[in-house]
């Protein structure tokens, strides 16, 4: 909606967690151990590939990246990386969902709990929320206008919105990789590309103590280091992020 912006939009805006390196490794590591536990062959292992390409992105070294990998495929031993997603309301009802890599439960869930309980809101059971956001792949890519428009409706490609400088595609799950890979043939410079949840509905938020609330939430959930991603369904107007 124009003059609103979603909390993924916020997200990249704010630069969350850029500057903690050493957090942002951590959760890129856990992210590949997990992909990597259905193979360790990225060309094979399309989310493996997913999670390697965000981390080349953020610059994680290559050691790193193959230590994740290593790990996740059990050639390391050691403790076993679970894929969890964690679920809950912030202020207002807002609807959310966190995605979590870790290699103690025990651990993790106080820790989502307790940022749930300090910033005005609740975590609920398996399923409560969930059913309020699709599953869908998410691809973004550099450069606007009609031409690209065009072209991309030309691919076969119609779920389609711009972003500032950017084109933004949605996609079904199981079409993430071919999609994505039609669009490097073609040459386009592409951003981004991983396996989001789209809320059905959202919740405008518009008025800045409710929304502070609510962002202060959602960043003492990325603040987690077993956090990998969070998604809700708030929108707040443009003015009270600027």
């Amino acid at each position: 909606m124009s003059g609103h912006s979603k909390w993924s939009t916020i997200k990249r805006q704010k630069g969350a967690k850029d500057a903690a390196r050493g957090a942002v490794f951590t959760k890129l590591s856990n992210a590949i151990s997990v992909a990597a536990k259905s193979g360790g062959d990225p060309e094979t292992n399309f989310a493996l590939r997913l999670a390697i390409d965000k981390a080349k992105a953020s610059n994680m070294p290559l050691a790193n990246i193959q230590r994740s990998i290593d790990r996740g495929s059990g050639k390391l031993g050691g403790a076993i990386i679970h894929e969890v997603m964690y679920e809950g309301y912030g202020p207002k009802g807002v609807a959310i969902l966190v995605e979590a890599a870790t290699d103690n439960i025990n651990r993790t869930l106080p820790d989502v709990r307790l940022a749930f309980s300090k910033h005005g809101g609740r975590i609920a059971e398996q399923g409560a929320v969930s059913f309020q956001f699709d599953r869908k792949g998410l691809i973004r890519i550099k450069g606007q206008g009609d031409d690209l428009m065009l072209q991309l409706m030309d691919m076969g490609i119609d779920d389609i919105t711009d972003e500032d400088d950017e084109m933004v595609i949605f996609t079904d799950p199981k079409e993430l990789a071919i999609i994505r890979d039609k669009l490097k043939d073609q040459d386009m410079q592409i951003l981004e590309a991983e396996l989001i949840y789209v809320p059905n509905n959202t919740i405008l938020v518009d008025d800045k103590d409710t929304s502070g609330k609510i962002i202060r939430l959602m960043d003492a959930l990325d603040d987690i280091d077993d956090v990998t991603n969070t998604f809700t369904n708030f929108e707040i107007s443009q003015e009270l992020v600027d």
